[in-house]
């Protein structure tokens, strides 16, 4: 177990912003967690990569941070495998390790940043695949009590982005594995975004050709956060009632949009772009030139920096469209 105080959480935030934990606390197994829940007092927060954090300021409290490792099988049949995962693993090299294995499920999750403990929470997503659809268990930690749980995925209450660890549980437990239901013969999934076109004729494809091929999409259109501060996706892409949709369709017949349960989804992006904000900025927070989804630190921003754009960026889309937008990025 690593412990330090006045920790600088510059590396462990993906946003960039240069500020400090109270203290900061790093355990490598299930019972280092354990053996530390007892000593936690005050405000809690636990990261994983911090991909998906935006800190307004310095945490007044304790920063935990899992480094359980570990990839293992633990059961399969002839058509699935169940993978379990170590919370601190990076979410990217377990995709890779199921691609070389041949196992399918989360090629289309590719080159998404940050740790396996995350996808858990977030419900990950992305070109047509939420990590819902193939996990099968999450072993948590309540960190009042100590004591171990293990939720099915009907427990989890998922939904676009959304999880009871965001909602209900909110702060009440650590993630320590996380069991995935991979496919032995996986069905490529091609529909959405440019999939297919970046693939080209290519034949006889396998689940390595559509990590690849997301690997390309996402390097050509989301900037490297080592170079240029950012935490991916800023804005969730909004669910709108099917009348609400044909009624802005009329205006935007080249409208991109998404059937999905509850109504259809409409591109964030595509809102804030057609709002001229790609290319654009506010003091030292800008919008990404190649995807307006992303908004970046252009260089010594602020957090009010950032949120002064994100809320000027959400009163343009709700002027013009008539829609509410909102970050997908935690505020801390």
């Amino acid at each position: 177990m690593k412990e330090y105080k006045d920790y600088s959480l510059l590396n462990h935030n993906t946003f960039g912003m240069d500020v400090k934990a109270k203290c900061y606390v790093e355990y490598e197994s299930e019972e280092e967690l354990k053996t530390l829940v007892p000593t936690l007092n005050g405000k809690v927060l636990h990261v994983g990569g911090g991909s998906n954090l935006l800190f307004k300021g310095d945490y007044e409290g304790t920063v935990l941070h899992s480094a359980i490792k570990g990839i293992e099988v633990v059961d399969e049949t002839a058509d699935e495998v169940l993978v379990r995962v170590g919370a601190g693993e990076v979410w990217d090299d377990f995709v890779a390790w199921a691609v070389e294995h041949g196992y399918g499920g989360v090629e289309n999750l590719s080159l998404i940043p940050g740790e396996v403990g995350a996808s858990a929470v977030q419900n990950i997503g992305a070109y047509g695949v939420e990590v819902k659809d193939v996990i099968a268990l999450v072993e948590a930690m309540e960190l009042a009590s100590g004591q171990k749980r293990v939720f099915g995925t009907e427990e989890c209450d998922y939904a676009y982005r959304q999880s009871i660890f965001k909602n209900q549980l909110k702060g009440k437990y650590a993630i320590i594995y996380v069991t995935y239901r991979l496919q032995k013969k996986p069905a490529l999934k091609m529909e959405y975004g440019n999939i297919k076109a970046v693939l080209g004729e290519k034949e006889d494809l396998t689940i390595a050709d559509i990590r690849q091929a997301i690997i390309d999409i996402r390097n050509a259109k989301l900037p490297d956060p080592k170079v240029q501060g950012n935490a991916g996706s800023f804005f969730m892409n909004p669910v709108v009632s099917r009348e609400k949709f044909l009624s802005i369709q009329k205006d935007y017949p080249q409208m991109p949009f998404y059937e999905v349960e509850g109504g259809v989804k409409i591109p964030a992006g595509w809102m804030i772009d057609q709002c001229g904000w790609k290319g654009k900025s506010l003091g030292r927070a800008g919008v990404h030139d190649k995807q307006a989804l992303v908004l970046v630190n252009l260089g010594g921003a602020t957090s009010d920096e950032i949120i002064t754009l994100c809320n000027t960026i959400c009163q343009d889309v709700r002027e013009k469209f008539g829609i509410d937008i909102h970050p997908e990025v935690n505020l801390i």
